[in-house]
């Protein structure tokens, strides 16, 4: 495998990159943030943030603000690691 074997197939998806990129910057966003920064659907961002969810990257807190639902993601450990393997697999593989 040599050189690419960190790359991670779950990040391969723009939408996936994106949410993680943003979870690794900020504490947490909510599900209206997310939409917003990336430009995505409701149905598209739920599917994407499901997959992460699935693989313990990104965990899920819901809340409620002024009677509102209010649903926050935020990225964990093993999210944080994997996404950093994942870009510096990426950024070894641009400077070869």
């Amino acid at each position: 495998m040599g050189i690419i074997e960190n790359i991670n197939k779950l990040f391969d998806h723009r939408i996936r990159l994106g949410i993680m990129s943003i979870l690794m910057v900020n504490d947490d966003a909510d599900f209206n943030r997310l939409k917003e920064l990336l430009d995505v659907t409701d149905g598209n961002l739920a599917s994407h943030i499901k997959a992460l969810e699935n693989a313990e990257y990104i965990k899920i807190e819901k809340q409620f603000i002024d009677r509102k639902p209010n649903t926050r993601y935020s990225a964990t450990k093993m999210g944080k690691a994997e996404f950093k393997k994942h870009i510096e697999a990426l950024e070894k593989l641009i400077k070869k």
